[in-house]
């Protein structure tokens, strides 16, 4: 299925709501992270959630979210797995975890679209996308697959992070995607031992990003060990009840309202 930016993509998912794309400009920023406890805190909040690991080359989320079974399939669709509250479905699951995935940029995109259409997401009010990082056949065959209801963008606080974030964010914009926000990942690091905080990273790059866009700054999460712990043992830390877990709460109602704002219709315009 091939499109040129600025048409309207087919509603092939007509029972989810709002598809949200999380990307970045670079790998090691937390996009993954951020996607599970994104996801996992949406549950919470009441929504009906899906999260889609398009991460074809580094598909992490079946061991962040504590799954390894295989999904099934019925009627000729794939049954998403089930986790924290979250539909889930990845490469990982099928692959497997220590098989690589050695395959060239078009197949990449058609394993995203088959992912969209042959999952029996049934209804849901969001369906997260976790991105590769870059600007690569993923992003546009998403883009030009479904409707996106906007993307988020995922950082680190560095100012010379500006750059990759451009990249992404001019991205989406020639593909008419919105952009939701940006998020701050590692914003400070929190001493376990005394609690002070210290800007591994710098400061000021998330905001400086929000400005330089104008866009809003969601959140900023600061690189603590119980962060990095709940990734590793499948245990979202947005499904706890911790300082991080209600930051991540934050960001999801954050998120929740710049999307309904995007959504919401225009002014009408009546003529006499």
């Amino acid at each position: 299925m091939q499109m040129t930016p600025g048409q309207n993509p087919p509603e092939l998912l007509p029972s989810v709501q709002h598809i949200v794309a999380v990307s970045s400009g670079k790998g090691g920023v937390g996009k993954s992270t951020v996607s599970v406890n994104l996801s996992v805190a949406l549950s919470r909040s009441g929504k009906g959630v899906g999260l889609l690991d398009a991460d074809i080359y580094g598909p992490n989320i079946p061991m962040m979210m504590g799954v390894k079974e295989q999904p099934e399939a019925t009627d000729g669709k794939i049954i998403p797995l089930e986790s924290h509250g979250v539909k889930l479905m990845s490469l990982g699951l099928i692959a497997g975890e220590d098989t690589p995935v050695i395959w060239r940029g078009p197949i990449v995109g058609k394993m995203i679209q088959q992912f969209l259409v042959d999952v029996a997401w049934g209804a849901l009010d969001y369906l997260v996308v976790d991105l590769p990082p870059g600007t690569g056949d993923a992003q546009l065959t998403l883009a030009q697959t479904v409707p996106l209801g906007g993307a988020l963008i995922v950082t680190t606080p560095q100012k010379v992070a500006l750059e990759d974030v451009t990249r992404s964010v001019e991205m989406f914009r020639k593909v008419d995607v919105p952009i939701v926000g940006v998020i701050e990942n590692m914003a400070y690091f929190v001493c376990p031992c005394c609690a002070d905080r210290t800007p591994i990273f710098g400061e000021g790059g998330g905001q400086e990003i929000a400005d330089h866009f104008s866009i809003p700054l969601l959140g900023s999460i600061p690189l603590v060990p119980d962060i990095r712990e709940s990734g590793d043992t499948g245990s979202p830390v947005a499904g706890g009840d911790t300082e991080e877990s209600r930051t991540f709460s934050e960001i999801a109602a954050s998120t929740v309202e710049e999307v309904d704002r995007l959504d919401a219709p225009g002014p009408q315009i009546s003529i006499s």
